[in-house]
């Protein structure tokens, strides 16, 4: 993990959302890692790790380390269809951080429509 004299005004939240878990990751506007949590860094473990309050605690704790980096505005990817994507993003815009868009990146396979 980075050290923490990192100061940043803009970063890029990406939000992988699976069935069985969901792993939140603060990025600068270059793409580099600069923060991480997913439920089980905040002891969560099994099939609890999947749950929507598990990914908004993970949030809230992530939202915190974000504040000591000076944080003050995100742009959020949001990727998979798993239960934790809507907490996360409420979560986020509760906390004061300003939240300037939220985009789906999730992929769509193709390959379903020719047979």
């Amino acid at each position: 993990m980075a050290t923490k004299n990192i100061k940043l005004e803009r970063a890029l939240i990406h939000v992988h959302s699976t069935f069985n878990n969901t792993i939140i990751t603060v990025t600068d506007p270059g793409g580099h890692p600069v923060a991480w949590k997913s439920p089980g860094t905040v002891g969560y473990k099994g099939s609890k790790k999947g749950t929507p309050y598990a990914a908004q605690i993970a949030a809230e704790a992530l939202v915190r380390e974000m504040k000591d980096y000076g944080i003050r505005s995100v742009a959020v990817r949001v990727k998979g269809t798993g239960s934790g994507r809507q907490s996360v993003v409420q979560t986020i815009k509760a906390s004061g951080i300003r939240v300037e868009e939220v985009k789906n990146v999730t992929p769509v396979s193709h390959s379903k429509g020719r047979r």
